[in-house]
């Protein structure tokens, strides 16, 4: 059987079919940086609200296609939402991000149900039905979800830390207790990347922000494992919708992710060398990534200088580029254009 290839240069790259340059993105296009994005945030007001007004989500979804025209969106919502619509009580203040009622034991893990998510999250599937059908046909859409480490981070912690030492000392002390709550979020992370799915994404990428805060051993327990799961039952049901995972911090252990959880593309973070993961990474997987936020605020030839060490480094063989985490508030939009700009008009060095 003759496999169809898609007409998007992001999912092209992400199976390997070879495109005329590499295609881009930016983890956190959509955001504060943007006067557009701010204009509709004061309008709506809440962070959560605007995650479940399917009007106002896909507009600033939308937002950075227009202005830079990259070859995916992704959709706007957040990694906590999961927890949300399990029925943990979450709420974002003022400068001081995400505060959630801790879960710290069993009786906690067992009041979280599975049965009513998409009763909540249904806002967030609608979103993606807008902006898959507004999107230009060449431009992709991407779903996404924390992974349950990460999300379990913040559910156990109650909030965000350096160190997350509450998930970590239950996860030694108590794995099997902790495991049940990973559990829940596998389950929950499969469905809901499924209807997102279902709804128009062309793409997944799994958010693990937090994986570099794990020995080995437990990288591979509650990163690899849960990562594994995920991707297995998925790709039996939508064999054809690349899965991007982001173990953001994982270093070395990268390759023995990719090699063990099936994905089809890693993202690199900041600190992880092109031209290492061009040796060790892309003869088996995509990668994506990596350059700095900061050199995006900087602009100019420190930007452009680390971008084009990227590309030549990753051009040849299945790549995305990307930014090694998200970009920040303070980012002049001129400067997102002129990398645009570079990265559209790439031809190879």
């Amino acid at each position: 059987m003759t496999k169809i290839v898609s007409n998007k240069r992001f999912i092209q790259a992400l199976t390997d079919y070879p495109v005329d340059r590499p295609p881009f993105w930016f983890m956190r296009q959509a955001g504060r940086y943007l006067p557009e994005y701010r204009q509709i945030r004061s309008k709506v007001g809440d962070f959560l609200e605007l995650c479940y007004t399917p009007e106002a989500a896909a507009e600033v979804t939308l937002q950075p296609i227009r202005r830079y025209g990259m070859d995916a969106a992704i959709l706007f919502a957040d990694i906590l939402l999961i927890p949300d619509a399990l029925g943990q009580k979450l709420e974002y203040r003022e400068g001081e991000g995400p505060v959630l009622d801790p879960i710290r034991d069993g009786a906690a893990v067992a009041a979280l149900t599975l049965d009513k998510i998409d009763d909540r999250l249904a806002p967030v599937y609608e979103t993606v039905e807008r902006v898959a059908g507004a999107l230009p046909e060449e431009t992709a859409l991407i779903g996404f979800a924390g992974s349950p480490w990460t999300v379990a981070t913040y559910m156990v912690e109650g909030h965000a830390t350096k160190e997350f030492q509450e998930p970590r000392l239950w996860a030694l002390r108590d794995p099997q207790g902790f495991s049940a709550l990973i559990d829940v979020l596998t389950e929950a992370t499969i469905h809901y990347l499924g209807r997102q799915i279902e709804a128009g994404a062309h793409a997944v990428q799994l958010f693990d922000s937090w994986a570099g805060v794990l020995s080995d051993d437990q990288f591979s327990r509650w990163c690899t494992g849960p990562t594994r799961t995920i991707v297995g039952r998925l790709k039996r049901r939508f064999p054809d919708v690349p899965v991007i995972g982001f173990p953001r911090g994982a270093g070395v252990k990268t390759a023995d992710y990719a090699a063990a959880t099936g994905v089809d593309c890693v993202g690199l973070d900041t600190s992880m060398p092109p031209r290492w993961a061009a040796r060790s990474l892309q003869g088996t997987v995509a990668v994506q990534g990596n350059l700095d936020p900061l050199a995006v605020v900087a602009g100019g030839r420190a930007m452009e200088g680390q971008a084009r060490e990227i590309l030549k480094a990753l051009s040849y063989g299945p790549f995305v580029f990307n930014l090694g985490h998200g970009i920040v508030p303070q980012t002049p939009p001129e400067h997102v254009a002129a990398l645009s700009d570079l990265l559209r008009n790439w031809q190879g060095e």
